[in-house]
């Protein structure tokens, strides 16, 4: 069962039988102090997603040509549309992972058995890895940007972002 970080804390104290601590506490309030910031960065990465995902397919493409090239993996459209729909498919796990800052739901529904799949289909992890990367550099550089946005610091929520990124690489490699 996917959780929230609030519904994942009480859980843990209850099955204790024990009340918040606080530092649980503290580690909530946190949570809902950078509440604005987090909606401000999933706006962000919601609404250039298309974009987000096209400029890193085109840019790994560009590192790696041989994905492209007859035999590669990406080589045809339909196997270059679907390298297109399993960054999409992460970034927008990510943008859930954000939004409630908890990463269950990208392991539990996107990250879980993907390996293996990648593995058994002959697609490098690597690869998919480097994409993954680049859709980190493109969504930090959009939370990033300070106009417009919650004014006060984002490192806690830029550092949680890029968490996820290296998360999803890591479980694809």
């Amino acid at each position: 069962m996917v959780q929230d970080a609030f519904t994942k804390v009480i859980a843990q104290s209850d099955v204790r039988g024990e009340y918040l601590s606080n530092a649980q506490l503290d580690g909530l309030l946190a949570l809902v102090r950078d509440g604005n910031k987090r909606i401000d960065v999933v706006n962000r990465i919601s609404s250039n997603a298309s974009a987000i995902v096209a400029d890193a397919a085109r840019s790994l493409f560009e590192e790696q040509p041989q994905l492209i090239a007859p035999g590669g993996n990406a080589y045809t459209n339909r196997r270059a549309a679907a390298c297109l729909r399993d960054l999409e498919i992460i970034l927008r796990y990510v943008t859930y992972s954000i939004f409630t800052g908890d990463s269950s739901i990208l392991d539990d529904r996107a990250l879980n058995g993907l390996r293996e799949t990648y593995q058994a289909l002959g697609v490098p992890g690597s690869s998919v890895a480097r994409g993954i990367q680049k859709l980190k550099e493109a969504s930090l550089a959009l939370a990033n940007d300070p106009d417009g946005i919650t004014q006060g610091d984002c490192s806690n929520v830029l550092s949680e972002v890029a968490s996820y990124f290296d998360r999803a690489a890591a479980a694809v490699s």
